[in-house]
């Protein structure tokens, strides 16, 4: 199970975490995502999508079928 959001294509990136001292070992930054049901009203079906919090913000101002739209025009997401 990949930890990529499907509507911003959000992923997981690398980075230091870094001591009193100075010291860099490696970490991961994860995007905050959640597993997320939709209904569709115009195609009269339910989608179950792994989107990020930000992609949650972003469906509830401006609703499911336009986002969806946009992220295959990317190429994020194929349904």
């Amino acid at each position: 199970m990949s930890r990529v959001c499907q509507i911003t294509g959000k992923r997981p990136r690398t980075g230091n975490n870094v001591s009193h001292a100075n010291n860099r070992t490696k970490r991961k930054f994860l995007p905050n995502l959640f597993k997320k049901r939709f209904y569709i009203p115009e195609e009269d079906k339910w989608v179950t999508l792994k989107v990020s919090s930000t992609a949650l913000k972003t469906i509830n101002k401006h609703g499911i079928s336009a986002v969806l739209k946009k992220a295959q025009d990317k190429g994020n997401i194929v349904l």
